[in-house]
């Protein structure tokens, strides 16, 4: 994980140190020529070249695999990486060993809550959720330091029903850099929680809510800055189910997007700093679906099952069109509203940053259905997941009529 950045300091001090020594025997000799013909220059000289080779391979930007999905064709951008800031690398030599180091950051898409939390004996449903920084990898062989709701992103998808009564503890665990604190969007109250629930490092704070609407809503870290909080992923969603429920699927899914701001290009490999300067310009080097680029598919449907989808945008600045390649969406929430005007047979949904919403459709051909914001080009960048569906054909809906080779040859 951090080859790539020590390479980069090694060859960084070398070659300063090089360059100084050569400096300082400039000045003592009294002619170019003497000191020339001094071996030490040409032994340095040529430490001076390794040390550039070094540092350009270090920072060398590798053409990233997750350009599109396997079954597709694409090239991604590449180019001369932007220098990392020394004192950005120092400060992550200095506390990455504090960080706990996570497998799989990327939420579980399939982990939905089946039913809205039953509240205990009183009455009240408790939500316990922990803040922490941790390091784990955007892509193979690509690091990053995320801030987290329990370890993961986005955040755990909550389900509580409209009328209940919530308290909800949020604790900021030891090894954090940063204080944290939690604004969920479905709170009737000042910050949404977030002014009562500003945590420092082992400190926990519980607050106590009612969820008097009903809809599909953001939670995200408010701390100040509040957009690098979000953009490290501290984000996640939050159902207030309607009283009387929601109609029956037969399966839900859990998907956020969110872009990620790193120093350098697309695909450096090793541990990659925070770029606030591209978060300032919008333009982030990875816009995900829950917070990582798929690897393998791990949404799974079968032919006839109706599905549905939460879908959120952690943000900070892209607003994204989500669209199911292949699909039409028979029921749309506009903005994850609940109990407002719906859409019907829909092709893109917007979801804003900082919004939501909710698609509903029926699966009739088997397949593997690309799930993508449809400004296109971020799927360069790694916004696209899988949903993989299987079952018998459907030859009325969708039929293949080009004849194979084999066919052909034998008639």
């Amino acid at each position: 994980m951090l080859k790539y950045l020590i390479l980069e300091v090694c060859a960084y001090l070398l070659g300063t140190l090089v360059i100084l020594i050569l400096l300082f025997n400039l000045i003592k000799v009294p002619s170019i020529k003497l000191f020339l013909s001094k071996k030490y220059v040409y032994i340095s000289i040529l430490l001076l070249l390794l040390t550039v080779f070094v540092g350009f391979m270090a920072n060398k930007t590798y053409p990233p695999h997750f350009a599109m999905p396997p079954f597709m064709m694409s090239h991604a951008p590449g180019g001369i990486p932007a220098s990392i800031p020394f004192s950005k690398i120092i400060e992550f030599f200095k506390y990455q060993s504090d960080f706990e180091k996570v497998t799989d950051i990327g939420a579980n898409p399939n982990i939905v809550p089946e039913t809205p939390l039953m509240a205990d004996s009183d009455g009240i449903v408790r939500i316990n959720m922990i803040a922490q920084e941790v390091i784990s990898e955007i892509s193979p062989g690509i690091y990053f330091n995320y801030w987290t709701y329990n370890r993961q992103v986005p955040g755990p998808m909550l389900r509580v029903r409209e009328g209940d009564t919530v308290e909800l503890s949020l604790t900021n665990h030891i090894s954090s850099l940063h204080p944290h604190n939690i604004d969920l969007h479905a709170v009737t109250g000042p910050g949404g929680g977030a002014v009562l629930t500003n945590v420092k490092p082992g400190e926990t704070k519980t607050f106590k809510w009612k969820a008097l609407n009903p809809g599909l809503f953001v939670y995200h870290c408010a701390m100040p800055n509040v957009s690098t909080h979000n953009s490290h992923g501290q984000y996640g969603l939050i159902l207030v189910e309607p009283k009387e429920g929601l109609t029956k699927v037969d399966q839900e899914f859990y998907i956020m997007q969110g872009e990620i701001y790193t120093e350098g290009q697309l695909g450096k490999k090793g541990l990659v700093p925070f770029d606030s300067k591209a978060l300032l310009d919008g333009v982030p080097n990875y816009v995900t679906f829950n917070g990582v680029v798929e690897q393998t598919p791990r949404m799974k449907a079968k032919v006839g099952e109706t599905i549905r989808m939460y879908v959120g945008n952690g943000g900070v600045n892209l607003i994204s069109s989500f669209h199911v390649i292949g699909e039409i969406f028979d029921t749309v929430y506009p903005n994850a509203s609940i109990g407002g005007a719906i859409e019907k047979n829909t092709q893109v949904t917007a979801v804003l940053p900082g919004g939501a919403s909710i698609v509903e459709f029926k699966l009739e051909v088997p397949g593997k259905y690309l799930l993508v914001d449809h400004a296109l080009a971020r799927m360069n960048k790694g916004a696209w997941a899988i949903l993989e569906v299987s079952g018998e054909n459907n030859d009325e809906i969708f039929k293949d009529l080009t004849p194979s080779k084999n066919s052909v040859i034998n008639h």
